[in-house]
């Protein structure tokens, strides 16, 4: 502001030239009114320096109300290109002064700029962290939920209605971990007969795995381990996955042996889902840990119980 108060003046031929100046850069009546009644007084008594000092003065004494003048005054002078209209003794240094506040404003901008991308990527970051959190309080909150209806299931008396909540909450999560799913669906015959029942597919890592749900009172005999390693069998390229409430028998998981030569088996127990939802961690590594080991170990059935 001082170099203004020395460059305005130079600017302009004479004291009315001042006051246009200042009104041009929206500066009120109200401030200039006083300096009109001092110019028609004694227009000696007053040079072009004090009537730039003083209005540059009371607009700083308005602050923020007087911000908008300021800068219009800053622009106005380092927009100034026509020095022919300056005294010629004084267009030199006219230009001298206006390089200088050029080159100041300059500074200035460039370290705004910096401080608006310094406070930008602040913001940015604190609105990643809060989203991060948002969903980490979402996925806990719909973990909790889960894990109250499996703990409910436990209670249901109608085994069938248990069964079949129970593959629609096994949809619910596996889909958590953004696992594709398609729900229970049955295939007919011809006449419309039902063919075979499927609880499930879920898609993991461009894999297709033939989902079967069981909840019996004693471990799972090789019945139903056979009829659902048939429709594995039957779909090239299609993988199995067994889920029993109750475990399996060793004849069971002697067949799914066998059955790794063909293709792969995996047995989960229901159990293990419900310590993956007490811990919050993803179902999608307990499904590629569990593949893993039936294809390099030939343990279809291998209970996981550790982080990964």
């Amino acid at each position: 502001m001082a170099l203004l108060t020395d460059t305005i003046p130079l600017l302009c031929r004479s004291k009315d030239d001042v006051v246009n100046f200042l009104r041009g850069a929206g500066t009120s009546e109200a401030l200039l009114g006083r300096i009109r009644e001092q110019l028609a007084l004694d227009r000696g008594a007053v040079s072009k320096y004090k009537i730039t000092r003083d209005v540059i003065g009371q607009l700083n004494e308005q602050g923020d109300q007087g911000l908008g003048v300021r800068r219009a005054l800053l622009r106005r002078v380092t927009e100034f290109d026509d020095f022919s209209t300056c005294w010629p003794d004084d267009q030199l240094k006219a230009r001298g002064l206006v390089a200088q506040i050029r080159d100041v404003v300059g500074v200035k901008d460039s370290f705004t700029r910096m401080q608006q991308e310094r406070d930008q990527e602040r913001e940015a970051h604190v609105a990643a962290r809060r989203a991060t959190e948002d969903k980490l309080r979402r996925r806990g909150a719909l973990y909790a939920d889960l894990r109250t209806q499996i703990s409910n299931l436990f209670g249901m008396e109608d085994t069938r209605k248990r069964g079949l909540e129970l593959e629609s909450l096994l949809n619910r999560i596996f889909s958590l971990d953004g696992i594709g799913i398609r729900e229970a669906f049955t295939l007919r015959l011809e006449d419309g007969e039902a063919a075979e029942q499927i609880d499930g597919v879920v898609e993991l890592d461009g894999q297709i795995y033939l989902v079967e749900v069981k909840w019996w009172a004693k471990p799972l005999d090789i019945n139903p381990i056979s009829r659902h390693l048939v429709r594995v069998i039957n779909r090239a390229g299609v993988s199995g996955l067994m889920i029993s409430a109750s475990g399996y028998s060793s004849p069971a998981v002697q067949e799914c042996e066998r059955f790794l030569v063909h293709g792969v088996m995996v047995l989960g127990e229901l159990r293990e889902l419900v310590l993956l939802l007490e811990r919050e961690e993803s179902l999608g590594s307990w499904l590629r840990q569990k593949t893993r080991m039936a294809k390099l170990e030939r343990r279809p059935y291998a209970v996981l119980d550790v982080d990964f």
